[in-house]
């Protein structure tokens, strides 16, 4: 496991600078206004205190502190914190950065109000451990928002658009095909898991054609979908 999770950050702290640059046009453009408005519309009323889980480049921490939000981002790839901090000091905004394993939170129980998620659950080694740190720092009728896509069958040479190497697609491939959840067809498994859990759940199958419109940011063709799930009790 160890293992693993190390050639996983290895491999996002070499995609840090052109995912950073990616992450920066969709805040400029319709995605990023689509983005904000999803969050108005599926978080509690208030100011939150909000975990972005795999933080990556900063992306849903900034649209969460244009909201007025108070954002804690964590990821394990320290390239991609640098980025993340970059970004919210150029655009002038507010969230703190901790390099931590999603997996493994530091946080205390109870201590957020939303957890937030893009892009992250395919590439864990455990999510069944994710889902239940995320749930046990989570105050009791808290939101956990994952925005993910069902990529365990597919091929990445085949269905990425994303303007990387060949090598790096292969890395890609080959880091998705060791990982479990690779073999779990999702969302359903997902919503399944969190409601034996103790979380009613809400799933769209796939919200790509409200959030990938913009053509400059080459997103890949699999779908991506949307699950609301909320802790019922403690």
């Amino acid at each position: 496991m160890e293992h693993l999770n190390r050639r996983i950050e290895n491999y996002w702290d070499a995609r840090s600078e052109s995912l950073s640059r990616t992450r920066r046009l969709e805040l400029d453009g319709v995605d990023g206004a689509a983005w904000k408005n999803i969050f108005k519309k599926n978080l509690p009323e208030g100011r939150l205190k909000i975990l972005d889980a795999g933080t990556g480049a900063g992306f849903f921490a900034a649209i969460l502190s244009k909201l007025g939000h108070k954002v804690i981002g964590v990821d394990t790839s320290k390239k991609m914190l640098v980025e993340a901090e970059k970004n919210l000091r150029d655009l002038k905004l507010s969230a703190e950065f901790k390099k931590m394993d999603a997996q493994a939170l530091k946080f205390a129980d109870e201590t957020f109000d939303a957890v937030v998620t893009r892009n992250l659950t395919w590439t864990l080694p455990d999510v069944k451990a994710a889902y239940r740190e995320w749930r046990r720092v989570l105050k009791i009728g808290g939101v956990l928002m994952n925005f993910d896509s069902d990529y365990g069958d597919k091929n990445f040479s085949a269905c990425s658009k994303t303007k990387i190497s060949s090598a790096q697609v292969n890395e890609c491939d080959a880091i998705k095909n060791s990982l479990t959840i690779s073999s779990r067809r999702r969302p359903m498994w997902d919503a399944g898991f969190l409601e034996g859990i103790n979380f009613s759940v809400r799933v769209e199958e796939d919200i790509s054609h409200a959030v990938h419109r913009d053509n400059r940011c080459n997103y890949d063709s699999v779908p991506m979908f949307a699950l609301r799930a909320q802790k019922e009790s403690a």
